[in-house]
C-alpha cells in the first residue's frame, strides 16, 4: 500500500479539487471541474503501468470513496437554487466515476504490451466518452426523472442549438458534447506527463 500512497493522494487530491471546481462555471458550457476531473485518469494510467491493474483499481477505489464523501458534504451544503449537490447528481457521478475508471484500467491492461502511448490513449479515450455519457444522461436526462421525482432539472432539458450554432439539442447534450471534447483533448495532452512520471517512476516505462 505505501507505494501506491502518492497515487490516492494525488486521485483524492483531483476529486476533491474537482468537486469544488464544478461549482464555478468557466465560459457557457463548462465548468473549471472539467479541466480537472480529466486527470484522474492520468493517475490511473501511471498506476497501472508502473505498479499493474490491481494497484491501480486500489487507487480508483479510494478516489470513488473521497467523491462519496464530497458528495455527501455537497448535499448538505445549501446553495442559490437547494442543495449543492443533488441525489442524481450524486448517483451519476458516482457511477459515472467508477465504471469509466474500472474501465479505463482493464483496457489500459489489455493493451499494455504494445507501443508505450496506445494504452493510455485508447483507456482514456474510452474511459473518458463511458464517463460522460453516463454521468450527464444520468443527472440530466428527462427519462430518468423517476431517479429523482422532486429535482427540478426542466432547465438542463431547454432546447438550444448545439454548442450555440448546431442543430437544436436540450442543453445537458451541450454541456455533455463540451466536457467530451475537453476530455479528448487532455487525453492526448497528458501523453506527455504520463512518459515522464512513468520515465522516473519505473526502470522499464516500455
Amino acid at each position: 500500500m505505501k507505494r501506491i500512497l502518492p497515487g490516492i493522494i494525488a486521485m483524492a487530491a483531483i476529486v476533491v479539487a474537482s468537486n469544488i471546481l464544478v461549482q464555478h462555471l468557466f465560459g457557457q458550457w463548462l465548468t473549471w471541474g472539467a479541466f480537472t476531473y480529466p486527470l484522474a485518469f492520468l493517475v490511473t494510467d501511471v498506476m497501472n503501468r508502473v505498479y499493474g491493474a490491481t494497484a491501480a483499481r486500489k487507487v480508483v477505489l479510494a478516489g470513488f470513496i473521497t467523491g462519496v464523501i464530497c458528495s455527501f458534504i455537497g448535499t448538505q451544503i445549501a446553495g442559490e437554487f437547494g442543495p449543492l449537490v443533488t441525489l442524481r447528481v450524486a448517483m451519476a457521478s458516482g457511477l459515472a466515476f467508477l465504471t469509466a475508471q474500472l474501465l479505463d484500467v482493464a483496457i489500459f491492461d489489455r493493451l499494455r504490451h504494445g507501443k508505450w502511448w496506445r494504452a493510455p490513449v485508447a483507456s482514456t479515450i474510452v474511459g473518458s466518452s463511458v464517463d460522460t455519457a453516463i454521468f450527464f444522461t444520468v443527472a440530466f436526462s428527462a427519462s430518468l426523472a423517476f431517479l429523482e421525482p422532486s429535482n427540478d432539472i426542466t432547465w438542463a432539458g431547454e432546447v438550444l442549438p448545439l454548442l450555440g450554432t448546431g442543430p437544436n439539442a436540450p442543453l445537458w447534450v451541450s454541456l455533455a458534447v463540451a466536457d467530451w471534447l475537453v476530455k479528448l483533448a487532455l487525453a492526448l495532452l497528458a501523453l506527455v506527463p504520463f512518459r515522464l512520471i512513468v520515465t522516473k517512476l519505473s526502470p522499464n516505462p516500455a
